[in-house]
């Protein structure tokens, strides 16, 4: 592999011919109830939310931001949380008028809003299409009612499947979110979940396996969970049924009908530029010889206090030149059909001719496949995406 220092050689400077895409991405930390294996920053809503005092503290953030990405279009907008969909509809619509009073956003932009089937309502849902969202991600995660308590969910199997028709027929745009490999959970009741989630008729479905992750009460106290050959057997056959429904396997574990792939989700994983305001956000930005990476104070009480001020920024670093191909890898070998070679160039700022070692290398292994325009993982690369990955990294 090439070291830091003959990268470095071959990039003395980076060189952009022309700034990646940009996206914006609001963060809103409060939910109902914190679930049991979520890691995201959210925070139990205790009462009322503050929320046209943080709507202000939002636009207060995007202002302080502003000169960073000043005349630049914006293609995206997503509202993850947290629950997003708790804010009222004035709130939200303060949110977006606010937007697109400060910033170029694209006539066609993707405007994401993430939702809990727990918080939706048939007038709220009319309100935030007509506050200018265009697309829904709806925490479905399975039609189960045994499996959602377990997991600690706030709706029932009935209350997802209705969420699911009302986001349909007010959006269109639709991604329902499933998860497998649950606690209890058996290879049919698994290959159930996934019939039973294709049927309802989302163009675009997330499914992926329930990981114990650090910090979550799943990982202080472990439930019993299936083992890796049954939860490998769930995968197949969650693959395959999406499959066989006609939706396509772009990204690791995002599924989409032709042409409704998430744009946003694209452009991180095409390593473009995106703008992060809110509690525990985070920012990639690229300018003309660097890349900055940013992100927020993840606590809201504190956030609140210091939007809008240098004090916001919790952490703030220009991304080494030797560590940019790793990250530029890490997002976009996660795309199933893997990129086109001058994008590596035209998003990282450096010569393709410096990560050629790595490129070989991971031939020689059978964990990519090249030619002179493309280059992707094979299937034993995107079983082994970890190692794949990090013949990348500095």
């Amino acid at each position: 592999m090439a070291s830091g220092s003959s990268l470095i050689a071959h990039h003395s400077s980076l060189q952009f011919s022309a700034l990646p895409p940009l996206s914006l991405y609001i963060h809103v930390p409060w939910c109902l109830r914190k679930c049991p294996y979520c890691d995201f920053n959210s925070h139990e809503a205790r009462g009322a939310l503050p929320e046209d005092e943080y709507v202000a503290a939002l636009l207060a953030d995007l202002e302080f931001a502003l000169p960073r990405v000043w005349g630049r279009p914006v293609l995206t907008v997503f509202i993850g949380g947290g629950t997003p969909s708790l804010l009222s509809v004035r709130a939200l619509d303060a949110l977006l008028s606010g937007v697109r009073a400060r910033l170029p956003l694209a006539a066609d932009a993707e405007i994401t809003l993430e939702a809990n089937p727990g918080t939706v309502e048939a007038d709220k849902f009319a309100g935030f299409r007509a506050a200018g969202v265009n697309r829904l991600s709806l925490g479905i995660q399975s039609l189960n009612d045994r499996h959602l308590q377990a997991l600690g969910r706030i709706h029932d199997a009935g209350e997802a499947r209705r969420a699911a028709e009302l986001a349909l027929a007010t959006f269109g745009n639709v991604n329902l979110d499933l998860m497998y490999g649950l606690p209890g959970q058996t290879l049919a009741e698994a290959g159930a979940d996934i019939a039973a989630l294709i049927a309802l008729g989302a163009p675009h479905v997330s499914a992926y396996h329930l990981t114990l992750e650090p910090n979550t009460w799943f990982h202080r106290y472990p439930p019993a969970v299936p083992d890796d050959d049954t939860a490998a057997a769930m995968q197949s056959v969650v693959e395959a049924r999406l499959a066989d429904a006609g939706y396509e396997h772009y990204e690791i574990s995002a599924f989409a009908r032709p042409g409704r792939q998430c744009r946003h989700n694209l452009n991180y994983w095409t390593f473009g530029d995106y703008l992060g305001i809110g509690a525990g956000a985070h920012t990639k930005i690229s300018f003309k010889n660097n890349v900055l990476r940013q992100s927020r104070l993840r606590q809201p009480k504190a956030y609140l206090a210091q939007a809008g001020t240098p004090g916001a920024i919790s952490e703030q670093r220009e991304v080494p030149v030797a560590e940019l191909p790793g990250e530029f890898m890490m997002n976009a070998l996660r795309l199933n059909g893997g990129f086109d070679l001058d994008l590596f160039p035209s998003r990282s700022g450096l010569n393709i001719a410096g990560i050629l070692p790595q490129l070989q290398a991971a031939e020689a292994r059978c964990l990519l496949t090249r030619d002179h325009r493309r280059a992707a993982p094979t299937a034993l690369g995107r079983r082994f995406l970890n190692d794949l990955i990090g013949l990348f990294l500095d």
